[in-house]
């Protein structure tokens, strides 16, 4: 697996076979045919094309993610959000509109397309 570490500040697209994880920050886009992990202090601002995706960072851009989706309870995303499958963690905050869609399991919310905006009261 590739490591971004934090601390470290990478500009530009990152195209990846393998699986990757960003403790860093990541401004441009990033894309891998296996997992996505984005560490706590992780952040992205740019597009994302996975696999499947573990959050606990900041994403700032449009998500797309081919199967699973979890977000933790640090997670925070801007953007629009397309997933099969998505695990939601109390505390993630999602800004942006969500669309599942799921091929091969028939009786999910295929096809089904919400937008809401989830705040943390202060």
């Amino acid at each position: 697996a590739n490591t971004i570490q934090s601390g470290t500040v990478i500009e530009g697209h990152i195209k990846s076979e393998g699986s990757i994880r960003i403790d860093g920050i990541l401004n441009g886009s990033i894309t891998t045919k296996a997992k996505l992990v984005i560490g706590k202090t992780g952040k992205i601002v740019g597009d994302i094309f996975c696999q499947n995706a573990s959050i606990e960072g900041t994403v700032e851009g449009k998500i797309e993610v081919n199967d699973l989706l979890d977000l933790k309870s640090t997670a925070l995303v801007t953007g629009d959000v397309y997933m099969s499958k998505l695990v939601v963690a109390p505390g993630a905050l999602i800004n942006g509109s969500l669309k599942m869609d799921s091929k091969s399991n028939k009786t999910s919310l295929s096809g089904k397309k919400g937008s809401f905006e989830h705040k943390k009261a202060v």
